[in-house]
């Protein structure tokens, strides 16, 4: 497969295909790619200006290593009510529910441990830091309606178990509703979203899932016409110690990243979102995680 023309423009790549174009950028500390079975320049660039507008608009809302953002705003209000849009009303809603079906473990409050624990070589934090931190995780007492949000002085919210799958949704449909006889792929760092399906008579999109054992070589390929998927592991974030690998999926219930988790696990479902959140509280089952996932009814795949 030949690139028969690459143009770089300010804040996208655009690369010609036998079957359409290829567009990549970055976002959210991750490689973004858009796989369009579309031949038309013109309209291949309009969908790329949409996907990293859409991209950069919910980074610069959700992430809490923006300073001034909204988030850090939410974050610094030390324990006074913030105004929310209904916008982040939405996903307070979905963070609610995952808390509640995960029984606490996947929680957004996870903040101040998130902002504790480094997955790039770093040491251990110290005891006495993680059981502070951990004090200060607690869901139940994050109050919200459409309006507004509370929470207690010290507490923070984290909504990076959340935020990328959204963001391939939201981008995702939105292509959708502009070009609607157009398949595109949609892949934020390996969390995935085919919005239209493929014709009949064309091939799926291919996606391989990367091997834990040997990183940027697929171990499996998955096809998909239409729907989602997302992966969660720790093949590229985690800490050794003592001859012990640790991800970076902390259980806020212990303050310490989860044990006998899979070195990886990919979801298919109707959405990103879904996927996402079924592929981290599979993580979080740690040895009950192929267990969990068998119990609801979706397509999964496990590396241990």
């Amino acid at each position: 497969m030949s690139i028969q023309h690459q143009r770089a423009s300010s804040n996208f790549q655009l690369s010609r295909r036998s079957w359409g174009h290829v567009g990549s950028f970055r976002a959210m500390a991750s490689p973004c790619e858009l796989l369009i079975a579309n031949e038309d320049e013109n309209i291949t660039r309009a969908m790329m200006e949409l996907a990293t507008c859409e991209a950069a608009r919910i980074e610069q809302k959700f992430s809490r290593f923006i300073k001034d953002n909204p988030l850090w705003k939410i974050n610094h209000a030390a324990g006074k009510a913030s105004p929310i849009d209904a916008e982040t009303a939405s996903l307070l809603q979905f963070a609610r529910q995952c808390y509640q079906l995960s029984e606490g473990r996947f929680d957004i409050s996870a903040g101040p441990l998130m902002a504790l624990w480094r997955f790039d070589g770093s040491q251990f934090p110290k005891a006495s830091d993680i059981e502070r931190a951990r004090a200060l995780v607690d869901f139940s007492k994050v109050s919200f309606n459409e309006h507004q949000l509370q929470f207690p002085a010290g507490m923070s919210l984290d909504f990076g178990g959340i935020a990328k799958e959204y963001a391939v949704d939201r981008v995702a449909y939105l292509l959708a509703e502009q070009w609607p006889a157009i398949s595109v792929l949609v892949n934020f760092g390996g969390d995935i979203a085919c919005p239209v399906s493929k014709a009949a008579d064309a091939p799926p999109w291919q996606v391989g899932i990367e091997n834990p054992q040997r990183l940027d070589s697929a171990a499996a390929l998955l096809e998909i016409r239409q729907g989602a998927l997302a992966t969660s592991g720790d093949t590229r974030r985690f800490i050794e110690k003592n001859g012990q690998r640790f991800g970076h999926i902390i259980d806020p219930r212990t303050g310490y990243p989860i044990v006998k988790a899979p070195r990886s696990v990919t979801v298919l479902a109707p959405n990103c979102v879904m996927a996402g959140m079924l592929a981290t509280m599979a993580m979080l089952e740690g040895a009950q995680a192929e267990a969990f996932l068998s119990e609801q009814e979706v397509e999964f795949k496990c590396f241990r």
